[in-house]
């Protein structure tokens, strides 16, 4: 037992740590983003924030590519492909000094990234099912979230010590060091009756398989509003604590202490999925999640900023909430698809990542001296969301127990 308790356990860190290198190439980079854009010659604040969202598109494009191709030829195979293109795009964003060049680079470092970061999901799903699922994907984002507590203060102490360019050779490092943890401890997960031949058509096919589980769409997008509202934050956060609050020395602390409550929460939800449900944790965290923005907007929506003190309070209040729905509405979304766990798990990462880059950006252009229009933004999506939640037949006879 103390055997298969480890197993669990290296298992579980393993997976963390692959999709942990994705959150490290974002959230180092926060701290040093007036640095970089200084040296590309970017041209406001509000441009920096490409070099975050940018990524994430990367991170949707490339799971299309790798996710199919995991069903034929096998989940570790496509780890490596993808963090060979992420050294490449990594090379990229060193050596050139053009903005356009850096997003295209940014761009390129999440097309291999998402290998990783959807591999992982797919070897979970491969490995789990049902409520047990959720709790193993929740406890892999709790440990996942851990990278955002120090990458910040990682970031600013390399940018200090070597310069910018040091961040990005450290996240090549540390990637080196777990593509040889997961090579010499991870055993292939794709099983050989889902194993399928390759064509063009297992696109096609998947794709339609997705569509047909209305179950799987709708959480897809679900996953879509909410990460699109979290990019937000990702993108101006530096701009917020630092510009117009005028905290940029605390920035990497105060990124640390929302991480740390992201993860509470998520511990908290790991616990508590096994005897509620996913379905109903959802439904609770949405309601959360659209209230508490409403309550901001109503306050403080019409006035100057409030206190530093209340806005990290409405912050640890939202992404509490945030932490109850990532994990789980990925779960919720894969449950259906262990027969296209590779495509379906592309599927879902690619749909919600393009709903989210466009959202992103478009509330991030009106956060200039004002956090009111993030606040704003996760209302609105907070409420899309539950609309979409309540459009699912089956959710709505459970809740009104019908059935």
């Amino acid at each position: 037992m103390q055997n298969q308790q480890r197993s669990q356990l290296e298992f579980i860190v393993l997976m963390a740590a692959l999709m942990s290198i994705v959150a490290l190439s974002i959230d180092a980079v926060l701290p040093a983003l007036p640095t970089i854009g200084d040296y590309i010659s970017s041209v406001s604040e509000t441009e920096n924030q490409k070099l975050i969202t940018t990524i994430f598109l990367g991170l949707g494009a490339g799971q299309l590519i790798f996710g199919p191709l995991s069903d034929s030829f096998g989940r570790k195979p496509m780890v490596y492909f993808g963090f060979g293109v992420f050294v490449i795009a990594s090379i990229i964003c060193i050596t050139t000094r053009s903005f356009e060049m850096m997003l295209f680079g940014r761009v390129l470092q999440g097309v291999g990234l998402s290998s990783p970061r959807t591999m992982s999901i797919a070897i979970v799903r491969d490995s789990y099912s049902g409520d047990h699922m959720a709790k193993i994907l929740s406890i892999v984002v709790m440990t996942f979230i851990l990278v955002p507590v120090i990458a910040p203060m990682l970031g600013q102490f390399l940018l200090f010590q070597f310069g910018w360019k040091s961040i990005f050779i450290v996240n090549l490092v540390f990637g080196f060091l777990i593509m040889l943890w997961f090579w010499k401890r991870q055993p292939e997960t794709l099983h050989e009756e889902y194993k399928k031949s390759f064509s063009l058509s297992i696109f096609k096919t998947g794709t339609i398989a997705f569509f047909k589980i209305k179950s799987a769409v709708i959480y897809t997008l679900l996953s879509g509003f909410i990460t699109g509202s979290f990019m937000v934050y990702l993108s101006t956060s530096q701009q917020i604590f630092q510009v117009q609050y005028n905290l940029g020395e605390y920035f990497p602390y105060i990124f640390a202490s929302l991480a740390i409550a992201i993860g509470l929460a998520t511990y908290i939800n790991s616990a508590l999925v096994m005897r509620f449900g996913m379905k109903n944790l959802v439904h609770l965290a949405l309601i959360a999640f659209a209230s508490i923005s409403f309550i901001y907007v109503i306050l403080f929506g019409f006035e100057n900023n409030p206190s530093f003190e209340i806005l990290l309070l409405f912050f640890t209040l939202q992404f509490a909430s945030v932490a109850f729905l990532f994990g789980n509405l990925r779960a919720l979304a894969m449950e259906p698809m262990g027969h296209i766990a590779g495509i379906g798990s592309a599927l879902n990462g690619f749909i919600s990542t393009v709903m989210a880059v466009p959202i992103a950006n478009y509330i991030g252009s009106f956060v200039k001296d004002s956090v009111a229009p993030l606040f704003l933004g996760f209302m609105v999506c907070g409420l899309i969301s539950l609309v979409l939640f309540y459009s699912n037949s089956k959710t709505i006879r459970k809740l009104l127990k019908i059935t």
